[in-house]
């Protein structure tokens, strides 16, 4: 007798199993993220995410110009981490071109840099580094092995003892503490923003629909586009005072500084904020049901937050990921906001990451008004 309730209890169970096999498999939202999410993270963190700086774009003032200063460069050029993007013979626009976020470091090599290689009493060169960014000072530690370094500083000895290496000088620039707040907080703002605002608005209008307001709405003589607009502006404001909210708490628990310009902050996380509602808005075109539109939002802030230069080094992605990553809002708005908080960078200077998410919310908003239809389907 039991064993008959036992087997009877199996196969309701197996009827519920298989039941739900057939929903599943009939969601297609939801096999895709079964089948996609795992294939996304492995090529994410096995691929793309990569703890080696390659051609870390770089500023070169060579005082010197001899060919001793010259070999250097080269040795610099051969080792793949340092791409020197610029040269230049000014410090005010060697300044400029890192305030701008351009240049991730500048070597400073002195016009007396051949005399400073056969002495041992002043560092041979100078190396700046953008303290904004996470684990580039270590990068230009590596420099001092050079061989053109190495050379000069193993060669003599002074009182039978080996002279010691020449030194290189790292100065960080915009952190000197090298403190990871101040590194880490003006991107959590992009990342907190991205988490919240796509999740928001991505269940906007399928909640409508869900809740039967959808029919009230095509009622009215709201246009497509005015609904669109009209169903992110409350957003917007929350967005603005999450921004507070988080620098307030920045400032207050870790003393991370605002150097730049409060209003172009603030205009430039606007855009920000606009251009991920509008993601979030497309994203709500594509869904059935809130549980999918929450599913595809994830799906979206994965390669946000692991390709944005947000945890790992940008220099350190291939190339392929790093033409990903320029599709993503997050990676602009990383540039734009350590620019302006701790670079005390201006809004034309950070213009051309600025023009991207502008694009990035026409393209979004366009297609998401396309997308939608004055219909209950």
């Amino acid at each position: 007798m039991a064993a008959n309730r036992f087997l009877a209890s199996l196969r309701r169970l197996r009827a519920v199993a298989t039941k739900e096999v057939r929903q599943l498999s009939r969601d297609r939202v939801t096999f895709g993220m079964i089948v996609g999410v795992p294939l996304m993270q492995i090529t994410l963190f096995g691929y793309a995410i990569n703890y080696d700086v390659r051609n870390l774009a770089t500023v070169i003032q060579d005082d010197a110009n001899t060919s001793m200063s010259r070999e250097f460069i080269a040795q610099l050029r051969a080792t793949q981490v340092v791409h020197v993007s610029y040269t230049t013979a000014s410090s005010a626009e060697l300044d400029r071109l890192m305030r701008e976020g351009r240049a991730s470091m500048a070597v400073v090599i002195p016009r007396d840099f051949e005399r400073r290689l056969q002495s041992d009493t002043r560092p041979v060169v100078q190396i700046l580094v953008d303290g904004s960014q996470p684990s580039l000072a270590g990068v230009a530690g590596g420099i001092a092995t050079l061989p053109i370094l190495s050379r000069h500083g193993e060669g003599p000895y002074s009182g039978g003892k080996r002279m010691a290496p020449r030194r290189i000088e790292i100065r960080t620039l915009y952190n000197p503490e090298k403190r990871t707040a101040v590194q880490i907080v003006p991107a959590l703002i992009g990342v907190i923003l991205s988490m919240t605002m796509v999740l928001f608005t991505s269940g906007a209008i399928v909640r409508e629909r869900e809740r039967g307001n959808l029919e009230l709405l095509i009622a009215t003589p709201l246009g497509r586009l005015e609904l669109m607009v009209g169903k992110l502006l409350p957003y917007v404001g929350i967005g603005l005072i999450q921004t507070s909210l988080i620098m307030i708490v920045g400032s207050a628990l870790f003393n991370v500084p605002v150097v730049g310009n409060l209003a172009n902050l603030y205009a430039a996380t606007l855009v920000f904020i606009a251009a991920t509602l509008g993601l979030g808005l497309f994203v709500s075109t594509l869904a059935q049901t809130q549980f999918q539109a929450f599913q595809l939002a994830f799906i979206t802030l994965l390669p946000s937050i692991l390709l944005s230069g947000f945890m790992f080094p940008f220099e350190g992605m291939p190339v392929a990921a790093q033409w990903i990553a320029q599709v993503l809002p997050l990676t602009h708005f990383n540039v734009i906001i350590r620019g302006i908080m701790l670079r005390g960078a201006d809004l034309p200077e950070v213009w051309p990451q600025l023009a991207k998410l502008a694009v990035f919310l026409t393209v979004m908003l366009g297609i998401a008004v396309a997308r939608f239809k004055k219909r209950l389907d």
